[in-house]
């Protein structure tokens, strides 16, 4: 969702890239998920974030909060400061940024 790698390096955009192999997360391993990871595309200047992409137990749910923050230009910082039902796959969001 949002600006993939190739698309925001074409644009002219500065931006830092953050994977997380989750596979080994308590998220994952309560449900016996053997992969699952992200990806986040962090503006350097304003810290907005571009784009995201997930794979994992509830990611079709999940995106739906990178895709409001891609939307309303919502900063790293929002994200990590939110508090997230716990235990659910949204409650990693904040450790994905």
């Amino acid at each position: 969702m949002g600006v993939r790698e190739d698309e925001g390096r074409q644009k002219g955009l500065k931006f830092k890239v953050k994977r997380e192999d989750t596979s080994d997360w308590y998220s994952s391993r309560r449900v016996n998920l053997k992969h699952s990871g992200s990806k986040v595309l962090v503006e350097e200047d304003t810290d907005r974030i571009l784009g995201a992409h997930l794979f994992g137990e509830h990611a079709e749910e999940v995106i739906n909060i990178f895709g409001l923050a891609i939307r309303y230009g919502l900063k790293n910082a929002d994200l990590k400061s939110m508090i997230y039902a716990y235990p659910t796959s949204a409650s990693d969001v904040s450790y994905l940024v």
